[in-house]
């Protein structure tokens, strides 16, 4: 893996002002997140992960401190600039999938694609291998009402995998499936991971968090820890994702 940051935070806040109160939802944060490393961010609700996942996505910025994105100075970019780069280097995958019921699979995935104006073939064969490596080119002409939730959720990641970002951030992507559903999620970000990929991934379930290859925990705004898991967490032993009891024991975790 290499060293370089993808991501880099150096004392980011948010800050809200509620009348004469003032509430930090990120209280002076700082981190670094590697090219290459598998993050799951972890904590309750109101403790700033999704505010953390928002600037982190260019969906928001930091009132306070620098935000680096792949080296890039995000406070510095308007809201056109950063749409360009939500849309170029971040693949979103949200836990209620995000598809537009009207289109098919397969022109669920093309969509961002036509955003970047890439030519038809360019578009379609990035559509296929997208929609083969998640193992649904079958249905590519079902709408989402036709597919289970799994395979909703297997479209949108496939719909990330199609532009190619320098990020994939996952916002629980697997808060409304089954633990077996789960499981098979999981396994595609892992092998998204083993592939070279950046991924983080914003969760408040334990389990999930601990099959990242490294944890960072928040609560009130602030990171109170960044924990090192066994790079196989509870994922089953041999890759085989039917098992959902399988797998290795992750490490204890350690305070940094």
């Amino acid at each position: 893996m290499t060293q370089e940051a993808m991501i880099v935070f150096d004392n980011v806040s948010k800050i809200y002002q509620m009348g004469e109160e003032t509430l930090y939802a990120l209280d002076h944060v700082s981190l670094q997140i590697r090219t290459g490393e598998f993050v799951s961010v972890i904590g309750p609700s109101g403790s700033g992960k999704s505010t953390l996942m928002n600037i982190m996505g260019c969906l928001d910025t930091a009132d306070e401190g620098q935000y680096l994105l792949g080296g890039l100075p995000i406070e510095q970019y308007s809201e056109d600039e950063l749409a360009k780069i939500r849309n170029r280097k971040i693949g979103f995958i949200f836990q209620s999938f995000n598809l537009i019921g009207d289109l098919s699979a397969e022109e669920n995935v093309e969509l961002p694609l036509i955003y970047q104006r890439l030519p038809v073939r360019e578009r379609r064969e990035r559509v296929q291998a997208a929609l083969e490596k998640v193992d649904l080119y079958n249905r590519r002409s079902h709408r989402p009402n036709q597919l289970s939730g799994g395979q909703q959720q297997r479209v949108a990641i496939a719909r990330a995998m199609a532009s190619h970002p320098d990020i994939f951030l996952a916002d629980e992507p697997t808060g409304n499936l089954d633990s077996h559903t789960s499981m098979q999620i999981m396994e595609l970000f892992h092998e998204l991971h083993e592939a070279g990929h950046t991924i983080v991934l914003i969760t408040h379930d334990e389990n999930v968090a601990r099959q990242a290859q490294r944890r960072i925990r928040i609560r009130d705004g602030k990171v109170e820890e960044a924990a090192t898991s066994d790079p196989y967490g509870d994922r089953p032993a041999g890759g085989n994702a039917s098992d959902p009891y399988g797998g290795r024991p992750a490490d204890e975790e350690v305070a940094r």
